[in-house]
């Protein structure tokens, strides 16, 4: 008992000592101090480093300080620098700096999110956001919102619901029967549809290979003249920006389709359903307040701090039935509990650092992020034709697609990029040709930002490391 007690005092004085989040400030504050002169990728010897991370579980507990050091020493330097102005890997927006400060303060109020009861602020600003997205996005005004926390989910929590709305109709009662002895279903998906939408698939049981795969264009874009006939059986899933070459299905036309037969829409647009916030890009998006439900991440284009996915369904009361769970220890209330809209219980208050980002921008910084993003893409685009290199793909959103002269000479450009340090980008494929991924997503990317890549990329080609700044 003398230990317990000894152990609990120690915490309880560790509780009142504020030196190590004084530390743990500066540490923060040097990192992002020098967050433009980093790597962008760890180099050889940050890798090798972390091998101080290695080792048995300690008997007793390390000092606080003494803990924060080592991850400042060793595990600043091998972080990948996703906040600066030249990662272009894979759809990763930065976080703004007025929004992080948000995020440290919610981590302190360490809120656990599914309940009313559980987190009334988290509540509140739940709904709040549920308000803003709708009108941001143009959707209708009583859609319900879950935060989840990616894309991936929302795409499972959206099937959810239009897997059991499209079984209710037949007298199926998913819930309670599951999928041994149910009716068939449809599920219609273009060819070039994301991976997590056949892992959400897959997850639900309704069969990655099942699937109707509708043939798409040269730019992703699902072809109007290769639908099937739908009907109220039937879930089509769309995609408001691919992965790869950014392009949007014909949205407008194919929820019309769906509409006049009851057929279920959703519309996968982790990055790209920010165009609907776009004067300048609305186009890509037109008509998708007419599809049924849709899954869009905060942490890309809309640069909040990880991890922050939305699904949003326009029919509340199915989202809900989709998501249910009961148990005495649960607590529902008349306010907003926000696990009927998602699958998660236990989970974080990503709602604070939404909330503060739409708060800190506006309608009229979104429009202005956006924009920008698109701008930076085509700049980088045109650039890098001047400089000899190709594009794939019409760049219609944030995404370019880049190639050399040969498979080979491409893998090689790619390997000294993604070794310079000065930028970093993702390999892919497209139309089996392999190709140099650019996914322009942070606010902090600027011109120089853009002109800097380029000629890394020049250098890269050549067989030269770019390592010069």
């Amino acid at each position: 008992m003398e230990n317990h007690k000894t152990w609990q005092e120690k915490v309880l004085t560790q509780a009142n000592d504020r030196s190590y989040f004084n530390l743990a400030k500066e540490n923060a504050f040097d990192y992002l101090d020098g967050i433009r002169k980093r790597s962008v990728f760890p180099n050889g010897e940050a890798i090798a480093n972390l091998s101080h991370f290695d080792g048995d579980l300690p008997q007793s507990g390390a000092d606080p300080s003494e803990m924060i050091n080592v991850l400042q020493e060793y595990g600043a330097p091998a972080t990948v620098a996703t906040t600066g102005g030249r990662y272009f890997g894979l759809v990763v927006g930065s976080s703004f700096p007025p929004v992080m400060a948000v995020k440290w303060m919610s981590d302190v109020w360490d809120q656990l999110a599914p309940l009313y009861v559980t987190s009334p602020i988290t509540a509140k600003l739940e709904t709040v956001c549920e308000k803003w997205m709708n009108e941001l996005l143009g959707l209708p005004n009583d859609s319900a919102l879950g935060l989840v926390g990616g894309t991936s989910m929302a795409i499972v929590c959206a099937l959810a619901a239009a897997r059991y709305e499209i079984f209710k109709r037949r007298g199926w009662d998913v819930n309670a029967k599951g999928l041994f002895g149910a009716p068939p279903m449809r599920v219609v998906v273009g060819a070039e549809a994301h991976s997590s939408v056949f892992k959400a698939l897959a997850l639900l049981g309704l069969g990655k290979d099942r699937v109707e795969l509708i043939t798409v264009d040269v730019q992703g874009r699902m072809m109007l003249e290769h639908l099937p006939q739908l009907d109220d059986n039937t879930l089509v899933i769309l995609q408001a920006g691919n992965v790869n070459s950014g392009s949007f299905d014909p949205i407008n036309e194919i929820c019309d389709m769906a509409n006049a037969v009851g057929a279920w829409v959703h519309v996968d647009g982790a990055f790209g359903l920010w165009a609907a916030a776009s004067e300048k890009y609305r186009h890509l998006t037109k008509g998708m307040e007419k599809a049924d439900s849709w899954s869009v991440d905060g942490h890309k284009t809309l640069n909040t701090p990880y991890d922050c996915g939305m699904v949003i369904c326009k029919h509340r009361e199915t989202l809900v039935s989709a998501m249910q769970a009961s148990g005495s220890y649960i607590l529902y209330s008349e306010e907003r509990d926000g696990m009927l809209y998602s699958a998660d219980m236990s989970r974080r208050a990503r709602a604070v650092e939404l909330w503060a980002t739409l708060k800190l921008l506006g309608k009229d910084g979104v429009e202005a992020l956006v924009n920008t993003l698109c701008a930076r893409a085509n700049q980088f685009a045109e650039r890098i034709r001047e400089s000899g290199f190709k594009v794939l793909n019409e760049v219609a959103f944030n995404q370019v697609l880049v190639t050399c002269e040969s498979p080979e000479e491409t893998a090689s450009t790619l390997s000294a990029l993604q070794r310079s340090g000065r930028c970093w980008c993702g390999a892919g494929k497209w139309h089996d040709t392999p190709v140099i991924r650019v996914s322009v997503c942070s606010w902090a990317t600027t011109e120089e930002d853009i002109e800097v890549a380029v000629s890394t990329f020049v250098e890269a080609r050549q067989g030269g490391s770019g390592k010069n700044q």
